[in-house]
This record gives C-alpha cells, sequence and structure tokens, in this order.
C-alpha cells in the first residue's frame, strides 16, 4: 500500500502526541508499547517501524513534549519581565495543569523517569532544556533566575500533586507565585526563614 508523502511524519507525530499523554499520566515506565499503540490505533508491529526501541520513543517523546513546552513559551505575549512572569505563572501554576498531567508540561510528570534513562534520552532532555533555560534567561536577564523558576515550577506541580486536599494544593500553588514574584521581580529578595 501507497502511503501519500508526510503520512508516516504525520503518524510518527500522532504516536508522539498519544504517547506522551499516556506517559504523563500513567508514567513511562509503567506503559507498555502495546497500550501506546493501541491508544494510538496502530498495531504494535508498527511501533518498529517509527522506533527502535522503548527508550528510543521515550527520547523522541522528550524532544516532542520540550519543544512544545518551549513553543508554549514563547507565544507568551508580554513585552516586559513582570508581564512575562505573571502571565507564565498563572499559565503553568493552576489546578488544571495539576490535575491533568496528560495535557501539561513533561517536566513535572517525567523528570524522575527520565533520570533512570539512558544517556542518549537524557542528552536529548538537556538540549532541549537548555533551549527553554535560554528563552527564560532572555526574559529575565539572568541565568540563575531562568533555572530557579523552570525548577521552582515543576517541583511546585509535583509536590501539589502528590496532595490529595484541593485547598492545600492551591496553597503550594499560590505560595509558589507569591515566592516567585519576589524572587524574580526583586534582586535583593531575601527568603523570610525561620532560623
Amino acid at each position: 500500500m501507497r502511503y501519500a508523502a508526510g503520512y508516516k511524519q504525520q503518524k510518527r507525530q500522532e504516536l508522539l502526541h498519544i504517547s506522551g499523554q499516556l506517559a504523563k499520566q500513567h508514567g513511562f515506565a509503567a506503559t507498555g508499547v502495546d497500550s501506546f499503540m493501541k491508544a494510538a490505533g496502530v498495531t504494535s508491529g508498527a511501533f518498529y517501524s517509527h522506533f527502535s526501541s522503548k527508550q528510543d520513543l521515550l527520547k523522541a517523546l522528550i524532544t516532542s513534549e520540550l519543544q512544545r513546552s518551549c513553543s508554549m513559551w514563547q507565544s507568551n505575549p508580554a513585552d516586559n519581565a513582570a508581564d512575562w512572569i505573571d502571565f507564565e505563572l498563572e499559565r503553568y501554576l493552576t489546578l488544571a495543569h495539576l490535575n491533568r498531567p496528560d495535557h501539561g508540561c513533561a517536566l513535572p510528570a517525567l523528570a524522575s523517569e527520565i533520570s533512570r534513562a539512558d544517556e542518549a534520552v537524557k542528552q536529548a532532555y538537556q538540549q532541549e532544556l537548555m533551549r527553554g533555560h535560554a528563552l527564560f534567561a532572555a526574559q529575565l536577564g539572568s541565568e540563575e533566575k531562568a533555572w530557579a523558576m523552570l525548577s521552582q515550577l515543576a517541583g511546585a506541580i509535583l509536590i501539589a500533586r502528590a496532595i490529595p486536599d484541593p485547598a492545600l494544593q492551591q496553597n503550594i500553588l499560590e505560595a509558589n507565585k507569591t515566592m516567585m514574584r519576589a524572587y524574580l521581580l526583586n534582586s535583593a529578595y531575601e527568603p523570610d526563614l525561620q532560623r
């Protein structure tokens, strides 16, 4: 059977999209190749026409997911740092993002699995994360603040997802918004810590 030009690439993108949703919802390691392919409506045999192994799928997933995140960050309409920060905090630190990992960022959903993956997956992750970091650094005027914001965003979602109480989840998200605004917009920020 002869397919139209671009069919294989289109099907690969569909597989990555659906596999990304499943991996973020249920975990990559916990989801078998058969489950990924069934959700995509193709046979397990079709998997090997697109990916050489499950680790190859993870590498492609990470690249695709982080490129999607970078595109979202680039679409931020703000024209100054304060508005850019507010837009990202209000977009990322939400109960909708918390409750729908399948439609959210791969960082809080898959970072721990990436840490256990092979070197090729980690290299793909680092490469795409560095692109995101560069976007944040350009907006924030600081590489240090870019790392802090990226880490804090993902960490806040990760921690809040493990909490069963919705009110406490919201408190965690709001506390992180407040702290990040103070830190990112005030170079003299000092946390209020009990010593």
